[in-house]
């Protein structure tokens, strides 16, 4: 059973920056390399909305137009860990952050088998 374990979430002010990571464990036949992994977020009373995601062995990376030009993903594959690193965070940021593994990137949160528990963020203004 593939178990997603994300850390990295806490309380910042408007303009800090975060380093969330997600750590992936459970493999059964197949590795980590081979899943595409996405950030998601959820804020109270909102729908899941899609962070960013990479393609695997540390390939393409996808970003909504409003998230691109503060947030990035990367992935250590030897680490079987996917980071979000958050820049210039505002109000408006704060939300539970889930790491989600899947076949494709895609910015569909139904396109992904396994989800971690969440991290809270939450900035200040």
């Amino acid at each position: 059973q593939v178990q997603l374990v994300e850390s990295g979430g806490g309380l910042v002010q408007a303009g800090d920056s975060l380093r969330l990571s997600c750590v992936a464990s459970g493999f059964s036949g197949r590795t980590f390399n081979t899943y595409a992994m996405a950030w998601f977020r959820q804020a109270p009373g909102k729908e899941r909305e899609f962070v960013a995601a990479i393609r695997w062995s540390g390939g393409h990376t996808y970003y909504p137009d409003s998230l691109k030009d503060r947030f990035a993903i990367s992935r250590d594959d030897a680490k079987n860990t996917v980071i979000l690193q958050m820049n210039g965070l505002k109000p408006e940021d704060t939300a539970v952050y889930y790491c989600a593994a899947g076949d494709w990137p895609d910015t569909n949160a139904r396109n992904y088998d396994y989800w971690g528990q969440g991290t809270q963020v939450t900035v200040s203004s």
